[in-house]
């Protein structure tokens, strides 16, 4: 008899006495669970509200139901879509050639980086959700793949990459050499060569800023470049082994200046003048201000993907959270009990919090993004996990519940702290020297690891104070197996 009165209607007891204390607090708060319950009462108007950020639908049918049952005029809450990428929303996907032909093969590999950060750089002007920009050696030869999320019309994608434009310097070659150049283009031969100028290691891959200015003679509008330090010494070399010959400015191929040298210049500083409006001259700097290519590119693939694979991956990526949660879930409740239990408000706080975050930035998510989400919501259970862990052991000592929570958040806070920021200091380096796919991830689970130890530190020791000075602290089965 005694052994079901403990297993079956003690348990109702606690309950009852956990409620009633419940009652007594929100109408005669005392001393730390008072300063608690006000915190926490905080938190959770804040994610009342950041669920309806997540979730705007809710707020609406609710609100629709008391405007038309009463007749008032409560607004609906503004709906911000999450931002999404292009394995979720489909896009434009674009593969060019790299032609390498005039690049040193020592420098091919640098001069493909330098242009996929320059063709990344362009489309993040143009607004595009987290572009993914790659390259990869196909045959010998260098590829560059693109990848626009939300942009379906593949017309307008290819503008976008083909506006960025390829500036090279060219040095006039001898006379000799220009007439063996004609007369074996007379034969047929040689036909792909510029008899009068010759490539130079000078392109716009050292370019660092454009801007507009006026000739001071003519009063023409005219385009200056601002070279790196490294364009600025190959500019001076350039300048200085050409005194009295032309340097010719070519743009996407075709020769825009050839202005003579007069004397080395130095200080990196270099002028497109020609027959340009003022309009024309903006666009122009503009343009090389966001990216000149250091090397010519070619379009040899292009099509549109569709978003209904992207639908499905999104479908099965929240399936695989819900999972995740459930689960998580049930194993807390089940091997901690009551602080199990507190663990899975915990994280319904930092569910709600992170995905109001994720659509205030934007965050941009991709399947990889969806991961660094799953993967902090593991992080944020293993902070609790530690903590209960040494909430057992401290309950062992016979010290009062009060002293237990502290002294367990006290000696599991280093474990916490260095394993977070060991998480936190990769995803920085993830983000910095990765590309776009992996930077997705890298944001997410840093955004989720920073809010997990808000939840687990912070919301879930509120929720434990609660219970200090209550019946339910008595009952030791409920805190730990």
């Amino acid at each position: 008899m005694k052994r079901i009165y403990k297993i079956f209607v003690k348990p109702f007891e606690y309950f009852w006495n956990g409620l009633g204390a419940v009652f007594s607090f929100l109408f005669n708060p005392k001393g730390e669970r008072q300063k608690a319950g006000y915190i926490l009462m905080l938190v959770f108007i804040l994610s009342f509200f950041a669920f309806f950020v997540d979730f705007p639908s809710y707020w609406d049918k609710s609100v629709g139901y008391i405007n038309e049952k009463f007749q008032t005029n409560i607004p609906n809450f503004r709906n911000i879509p999450f931002s999404l990428g292009l394995d979720l929303q489909g896009g434009s996907y674009l593969v060019y050639v790299a032609d390498m032909t005039n690049i040193p093969k020592q420098e091919q590999k640098e001069a493909i980086d330098s242009m996929r950060d320059v063709i990344e750089r362009r489309v993040n002007l143009f607004g595009v959700a987290e572009p993914v920009v790659r390259t990869s050696l196909v045959g010998g030869e260098y590829r560059l793949i693109v990848e626009l999320a939300g942009i379906k019309n593949v017309s307008e994608a290819i503008k976008m990459i083909g506006e960025t434009p390829y500036l090279e310097f060219k040095e006039e070659r001898a006379q000799k050499e220009t007439e063996e150049i004609l007369n074996a283009q007379k034969e047929g031969k040689r036909l792909d060569e510029d008899p009068y100028f010759k490539p130079t290691k000078l392109n716009g891959k050292y370019l660092e800023n454009s801007e507009v200015t006026f000739d001071p003679n003519t009063f023409t509008p005219v385009v200056n470049l601002y070279f790196n330090s490294e364009g600025a010494k190959i500019f001076e070399e350039l300048t200085k082994n050409n005194v009295g010959k032309r340097i010719a400015i070519y743009l996407d191929g075709a020769p825009i200046s050839a202005p003579v040298v007069n004397e080395p210049i130095i200080g990196g500083n270099a002028v497109i003048s020609g027959d340009f409006s003022v309009d024309e001259a903006k666009e122009l700097a503009g343009r090389l201000k966001s990216g000149a290519l250091p090397v010519p590119i070619e379009l040899i693939s292009q099509r549109t993907i569709d978003a209904s694979l992207g639908k499905e991956d999104l479908q099965k990526s929240l399936k695989a959270g819900i999972w995740a949660f459930v689960l998580i879930a049930v194993f807390m409740i089940v091997w901690y009990r009551i602080p199990g239990i507190l663990a899975v408000i915990s994280l319904l706080v930092y569910s709600v919090l992170l995905l109001a975050i994720f659509k205030l930035l934007p965050v941009t998510l991709t399947l990889a993004g969806i991961a660094g989400f799953i993967l902090s919501l593991g992080m944020a259970v293993d902070a609790n996990i530690l903590i209960f862990a040494r909430m057992k052991e401290e309950f062992k000592t016979g010290k009062p519940f009060a002293l237990v929570v502290q002294d367990s958040f006290k000696r599991a806070w280093p474990s916490i702290r260095d394993s977070n920021l060991s998480t936190l200091i990769t995803c920085v380096i993830l983000y910095m020297f990765t590309t776009s796919l992996i930077k997705g991830f890298a944001l997410t689970l840093f955004l989720g690891v920073l809010v997990s130890m808000f939840s687990a530190v912070f919301v879930t020791r509120l929720l434990l104070k609660l219970f200090s000075g209550l019946k339910l602290e008595k009952g030791k089965f409920l805190w730990y197996m």
